[in-house]
């Protein structure tokens, strides 16, 4: 996938009415449009919002085309409505007529460390980095804690997702460039290395010519990160808690750019 810069910095796609960058033309490649999104952090009616966004903007610009969907993690902690994020992701999975990627952040593991083997340990730490609103948010639908099927749900999501065919890997917090694609789960879920934060220091090993898409580092003025020339890595954390937009990028073959959608 080739992708340019505009005017010195990557284009922005207006955030109310998306602008179709490729429309679809015979003899295109079938390959699915992925629409990457961002830290969730309990927004729940935002990423509704931008969820109905991304199946206007599909069906008018790839109508041919199958549709994946990214979330990169972090879908709880902080904001409003964290029982009601799981619960959609899970709905979701269920539907026959798009793919879809749920990875696993940081602040889910918080979540699985609170409720394991060791909870005592765990259960002060995630309450004080945001755990305690997701609790509440369980509690407004009736139950004291998030349910078993919640919780196994978070457990079994992968940290890390390769598109092999066009080189792209998916995860929440970066990868290591000397040890892609086995970094591990921590680092998936955790590092904000300056190794991997510098893309110039990317081509050693498997990591070369490959692109990563992210989020966890929140970006400083609530828009997408693309960092490296020709771009190579995207932070999509947009702080969407902190009064920011909730991001996604889309990630289409052929396309010359990629843009991005905000709710």
């Amino acid at each position: 996938m080739k992708l340019i810069w505009c005017h010195s910095a990557v284009e922005f796609v207006d955030p109310v009415r998306p602008k179709a960058r490729t429309k679809e033309t015979p003899g295109m490649s079938h390959q699915p449009v992925t629409y990457a999104i961002g830290d969730i952090h309990g927004e729940r009616t935002r990423l509704e919002d931008l969820h109905a966004k991304i199946f206007d903007h599909h069906r008018e610009t790839f109508p041919q085309r199958e549709l994946k969907l990214v979330h990169l993690g972090d879908y709880i902690d902080r904001g409003p409505d964290s029982a009601g994020v799981i619960a959609l992701l899970m709905e979701l999975e269920e539907r026959t007529d798009i793919e879809v990627v749920n990875l696993r952040g940081n602040h889910e593991q918080m979540m699985l460390d609170a409720y394991g083997e060791e909870a005592r340990d765990f259960r002060m730490h995630w309450l004080t980095n945001g755990g305690d609103a997701t609790l509440e948010s369980y509690i407004r639908r009736g139950d004291e804690d998030p349910p078993p099927s919640h919780l196994r749900w978070v457990r079994d999501l992968p940290t890390l997702h390769l598109d092999n065919d066009r080189k792209i890997a998916f995860v929440h917090a970066g990868v290591d460039p000397k040890t892609f694609p086995h970094s591990g789960e921590q680092i998936h879920m955790w590092t904000r290395s300056n190794r991997f934060f510098d893309p110039g220091r990317w081509d050693v090993g498997e990591l070369k010519g490959w692109q990563v898409v992210h989020g966890h580092t929140p970006t400083k003025d609530s828009r997408p990160l693309v960092a490296g020339s020709p771009p190579r890595r995207f932070n999509l954390d947009t702080g969407a808690v902190y009064g920011g937009l909730l991001t996604a990028g889309i990630f289409a073959p052929e396309a010359e750019t990629v843009d991005f959608i905000y709710s």
